[in-house]
């Protein structure tokens, strides 16, 4: 129980900083209203995964230096930037040479599962999160703040996991609910002006991540 204070603080902070909207949110929203609950999850576990990356990296060291180096850290940012302008074009691309009549709602619902597999999903949510520049700072922030030097590495990296299992947990928990039938049925109406708002929402994210280069 040596570690409780520090640990309940970090996690008090953490989840606040999970709830917290941002692309990770935005693309376990989508997925889960476009292709269903399964795939919301598996992405929500792809953004657990992710949170791995910046958790190995801070412990060991590599978080001062990546903010420190503004080109490094620059190219962080341009990547998480290009890859969130990537999702949302393929999101409004798509949407716009989708001819959508005679079609229902549950025919759409299952041409997207076909056409999206696990792997994708995954992946999907694990480098939104993973390359997310914000969490680097976020990262580093708590581990030298919160966590005392004297803390042992492994005891750091068992709250690291902690803060996986959290990440992943509070996604899945965006995906089922946002795929209840009548959330899921409201979006499903208008799916296409949807997966279109969701595109420049991300878009938007990526502006705003280009509009902090240094």
């Amino acid at each position: 129980m040596i570690y409780f204070n520090e640990f309940l603080l970090l996690a008090i902070i953490h989840f606040l900083a999970v709830v917290a909207p941002g692309p990770d949110f935005a693309v376990v929203v989508q997925q889960s209203i476009s292709y269903g609950r399964k795939i919301g999850a598996i992405t929500a576990l792809g953004i657990g995964a992710g949170i791995s990356v910046h958790v190995i990296y801070t412990i060991l060291g590599f978080g001062l230096l990546i903010q420190t180096n503004a080109i490094v850290f620059n190219t962080v940012k341009i990547i998480s930037a290009l890859y969130l302008i990537y999702l949302g074009i393929n999101l409004i691309k798509g949407n716009l040479k989708k001819e959508k009549s005679n079609v229902n709602d549950s025919e759409i619902t299952i041409n997207n599962n076909d056409l999206t597999s696990k792997k994708s999903a995954f992946l999907k949510g694990f480098i939104t999160n993973a390359t997310n520049p914000k969490a680097t700072i976020f990262f580093l922030g708590i581990f030298t703040t919160v966590v005392n030097q004297n803390t042992p590495m492994q005891v750091q990296f068992l709250y690291g996991i902690w803060m996986c299992m959290v990440n992943a947990g509070w996604f899945i928990l965006v995906a089922y609910l946002f795929t209840t039938k009548n959330i899921r049925n409201v979006f499903l109406k208008k799916k296409g002006l949807f997966e279109i708002f969701m595109g420049i929402v991300l878009i938007g994210l990526a502006l705003r991540l280009l509009l902090t280069f240094n």
